[in-house]
């Protein structure tokens, strides 16, 4: 795509809409063109506050925008798998939000469309685009830290229980598994692979019948990796890396902190980084779908769609254990 402007346009208008299209706004080369909304004065509101020149009712409606160039889906995760079919019906390339579908033969079903349409479809796994993440996963292919032993990466703190937001409504695909556990075992795969040898899970339901909590315990045979994730237990949600000749660790919130250490076999720092947010840390995100489309790119190679079935595929382990 030889276009100095990428022009996005964005599906829905909650708490994640906004975080994205702040760091839209703020990308040099990327353009905010349009939103829709189910309801349209929903439309008109975001569109005032974040600059956006056209707001349109329905989703249908945008997807025939012929100017728009990719679209970032922010439904809940119910939602996606119609909304990302809707959105390659009318050609557009799609970034949306984790998780992509509630199980691998939808998403399956949604990446083998792009391919046949030559659409560019990615997950919105901001975390593997952020630049403490990328020096991590550098250091570790170096092999400045060995072998990797272990690595522990928690997701969990309180959110107060509310029957009509997503997180806890299940017919909107409500799971904490999906909704915060996906990062920790995105992690997981990108430093240890994605073919676990075995899988121990347990996941603690709530009154909606959606997992509220969970563990899961990746197996690699020389290594593994472990995680507690969910809404009713407060933690420092840091990681740790351990390698044979030293380890990484990430600050707390580590999916989106700025900093990362390098420790050598002694337990000494070798080297600090810190990245600090230049808009929201969602910038990152933005720049690398506007490089993959400048670049005529299919999928990204930070985000590949391997990575993103390989995920689900443990999800979908996990949730088969604790049916």
């Amino acid at each position: 795509m030889d276009k100095q402007i990428i022009n996005f346009g964005i599906i829905a208008t909650g708490r994640i809409a906004r975080s994205f299209a702040e760091a839209v706004n703020f990308v040099d080369g990327a353009k905010l063109l349009a939103v829709s909304s189910r309801n349209l004065s929903s439309a008109m509101k975001f569109a005032d506050e974040f600059n956006i020149p056209r707001s349109y009712q329905g989703y249908e409606e945008m997807c025939k925008d012929k100017d728009i160039d990719v679209i970032y889906i922010a439904t809940p995760t119910s939602c996606h798998y119609e909304n990302v079919k809707l959105c390659f019906e009318y050609g557009k390339n799609v970034i949306c939000e984790k998780a992509v579908t509630e199980n691998t033969e939808e998403l399956m079903e949604l990446i083998s469309l792009a391919k046949e349409k030559g659409l560019f479809f990615m997950e919105a796994m901001w975390m593997k685009c952020r630049p403490n993440f990328l020096q991590a996963l550098e250091w570790a292919r170096e092999g400045k830290i060995g072998k990797i032993k272990m690595i522990k990466a928690d997701f969990s703190n309180i959110v107060k229980f509310d029957g009509e937001d997503r997180l806890f409504k299940k017919e909107l695909g409500a799971s904490a598994l999906l909704d915060l556990g996906i990062y920790p075992i995105s992690l997981f795969t990108a430093f240890l692979g994605n073919y676990p040898e075995k899988i121990t899970s347990r996941l603690f339901y709530g009154r909606t019948d959606a997992d509220f909590d969970g563990t899961v315990t990746l197996d690699y045979g020389d290594g593994f990796a472990t995680t507690v994730f969910g809404y009713d237990i407060e933690n420092h949600n840091n990681c740790v890396i351990v390698g044979e000749k030293g380890r990484i660790t990430f600050d707390d919130w580590f999916f989106c902190c700025c900093g990362v250490k390098l420790y050598d076999e002694y337990a000494q720092v070798v080297e600090e980084k810190n990245f600090p947010n230049l808009c929201n840390g969602y910038e990152y995100e933005v720049e690398e779908v506007c490089k993959c489309l400048r670049e005529g790119r299919l999928e990204s190679e930070l985000v590949p769609h391997e990575d993103t079935i390989a995920t689900m595929k443990i999800m979908e382990t996990v949730f088969s254990q604790n049916f």
